[in-house]
């Protein structure tokens, strides 16, 4: 059987992948500093933690569930405890690509993140529809990389992977340099960015007349099917006045080199800022 020791346990994520844990083929060995949440894991799922030190002695794979600028610090604490041939894995990129991991060539490095229940959200639950996390009851992709160690660690952690995300659907694998581009490029310099302004648009229109509950309603139906035709959820093409409105908006609101923010040196430079 796989000894997990979960670092961060109780906390908002480590929760979720103890609850997801519990009922695994897993051993799993609970470390959480805060006292919330370790009388949160002993309330709901009746576990009981355990030290640092303890937790990683002998365990095969080490699960860092800690914010991004604390894994550096948390990780090399550890370091001396955990044993040649341990897999160490990291929720995130972030830390990984900024090289905050200790420099130990006889550990294995996985880093994994979930996508997230998509928009186009299938489920029939109206429980699992309304898991827009995921990890609980709505289906979600996953995108995993083996940092470093032997190709044949990559399973072990995609099936660790699957099960601290569960329930999930298409595993994807990347390189680290990837996901990072996946985030914080893709999904918040881009996204979230960009959501952010909608909400801003959203609240000049109400200041200047329209009820928030019908500007909400109009944008939110039109994030749906627009989404819908522009990601091919579905066919369509825009009106000849839509695709007018879109290049007189891109010219607006985008600078002609936006997409630099792809760039290696912006992503670790978004990075460094992130730890």
């Amino acid at each position: 059987m796989t000894t997990i020791a979960l670092i961060g346990a109780g906390g908002k994520m480590g929760f979720r992948l103890s609850s997801n844990l519990k009922n695994s083929d897993f051993h799993v060995r609970h470390v959480e500093v805060g006292e919330a949440g370790r009388q949160r894991l002993s309330d709901e799922l009746g576990v009981a933690c355990v030290g640092a030190e303890a937790a990683v002695a002998g365990a095969d794979v080490v699960i860092l569930a800690v914010p991004d600028n604390l894994i550096g610090k948390i990780a090399a604490g550890l370091s001396p405890m955990t044993e040649s041939g341990t897999m160490v894995i990291a929720l995130d990129a972030a830390a990984p690509f900024a090289g905050h991991l200790p420099d130990r060539k006889d550990l294995t490095y996985f880093v994994t993140h979930p996508c997230h229940p998509s928009i186009f959200n299938d489920e029939t639950d109206p429980v699992a529809k309304k898991d827009y996390f995921g990890g609980s009851k709505a289906t979600q992709h996953i995108v995993s990389a083996l940092m470093q160690g032997p190709e044949g660690a990559f399973a072990l952690g995609e099936r660790i992977a699957r099960t601290i995300y569960a329930p999930v659907g298409r595993s994807h694998r990347v390189t680290v340099e990837q996901m990072a581009l996946l985030e914080p490029g893709l999904s918040e310099t881009i996204c979230a960015t960009l959501l952010v302004i909608m909400r801003e648009a959203m609240d000049e229109v109400v200041s200047r007349g329209v009820s928030k509950e019908c500007a909400r309603d109009f944008l939110l139906g039109h994030m749906n099917i627009l989404g819908a035709v522009i990601f091919e959820e579905q066919p369509g093409v825009f009106s000849d006045a839509c695709n007018k409105a879109i290049q007189f908006g891109r010219d607006q609101l985008m600078r002609a080199d936006w997409k630099r923010v792809f760039e290696p040196a912006e992503i670790a430079a978004s990075i460094q800022r992130i730890t």
